[in-house]
């Protein structure tokens, strides 16, 4: 009896530990005054040059980026979780 292959793949982060604009899994989420979460490493390049949203092209009304120490532990959880 022949038994159907079973193909294991790395189970992909939700969408929400995923920096819109690196499309890499966060490692210190901030957000931005456009209400997003952002790695911070990544945002602060962005805003360099830049004083608009990554996500919606707007004006930012500030350039403060707030650290997201919940979603930052959610983060280091779900990759303990799968270490």
């Amino acid at each position: 009896m022949c038994m159907p292959s079973v193909v294991l793949r790395e189970e992909e982060p939700p969408a929400d530990f995923i920096c819109p604009i690196t499309t890499e899994l966060m490692i210190d989420p901030v957000m931005a005054a456009d209400g997003h979460a952002y790695e911070r490493t990544a945002m602060e390049r962005w805003l360099a040059t830049k004083s608009t949203s990554p996500m919606t092209g707007e004006a930012l009304e500030h350039t403060f980026l707030s650290t997201i120490h919940v979603l930052r532990r959610q983060i280091r959880e779900w990759q303990q979780a799968r270490a």
